[in-house]
């Protein structure tokens, strides 16, 4: 299994997100996966033109030569896309979202057609099929402050013709990563992102339990509240 894992935090390793990726990756390497991971801040990705150049020519790579050139096969190889942010106003972060945006047209053939009696971009027969999985931190305490973030990449599986597996979600962030270490809880959640890593190998999926508990409430909504917690990362 080729997993292609992209972290959209500007903090990259050290973030809340990466508290829960960097332990999912790690037992999906030690469960015989092959993992990539890259940060978008130590890339220089441009925006997308709209022009479809690389769709209608068929070079299936953007003329805009940048580091998303350098790992496009690995991009079309992998069984996995791992996608991996902060909420940002209910989205990803702006670098995710145009690595996402320069993603599909190059795969895609230029015309349209209707799938269930919607507009489609279909991707080329060659193109590999797989899986698409989420992970993400917030610093509201509600899970739903995810939803739009969750809707987005579900929407983005149905254009690469690909199946959204699993959404790894770590609400409330800043308490989580203040109680890493200190409550059994809070190591919980890690623990599930590690069983979610060798669940996705040994089975093809990532059972909803395993997810419930990434997403399991660690303090209360006032007493958070009232602390004034910062930002997820």
């Amino acid at each position: 299994m080729k997993i292609l894992a992209i972290n959209g935090s500007p903090k990259m390793d050290k973030g809340t997100t990466a508290a829960i990726l960097n332990p999912f990756l790690e037992a999906l390497e030690e469960a015989g996966a092959e993992v990539s991971l890259y940060y978008t801040s130590k890339m220089s990705i441009k925006p997308c033109r709209g022009c479809f150049a690389c769709s209608i020519n068929g070079t299936r790579v953007c003329w805009q030569q940048d580091d998303l050139t350098d790992i496009y096969s690995e991009v079309t190889d992998a069984d996995v896309w791992i996608f991996a942010t902060p909420v940002y106003v209910s989205g990803p972060t702006g670098p995710l979202k145009t690595f996402i945006d320069r993603l599909l047209i190059p795969l895609g053939e230029p015309g349209l057609s209707l799938v269930d009696g919607r507009c489609h971009h279909a991707m080329r027969d060659d193109v590999k099929r797989g899986k698409v999985i989420l992970v993400s931190s917030c610093a509201y305490w509600e899970l739903d402050n995810f939803d739009l973030l969750v809707s987005q990449f579900e929407a983005l599986s149905g254009h690469a013709e690909r199946t959204f597996t699993a959404s790894l979600l770590r609400p409330h962030a800043p308490a989580f990563e203040a109680m890493l270490g200190e409550s059994e809880q809070a190591d919980d959640v890690v623990h599930a992102a590690q069983e979610a890593g060798m669940r996705l190998v040994q089975d093809g999926v990532i059972p909803e339990a395993v997810q419930d508990r990434i997403s399991q409430p660690l303090v209360p909504l006032e007493p958070y509240v009232k602390a004034g917690a910062g930002a997820a990362s």
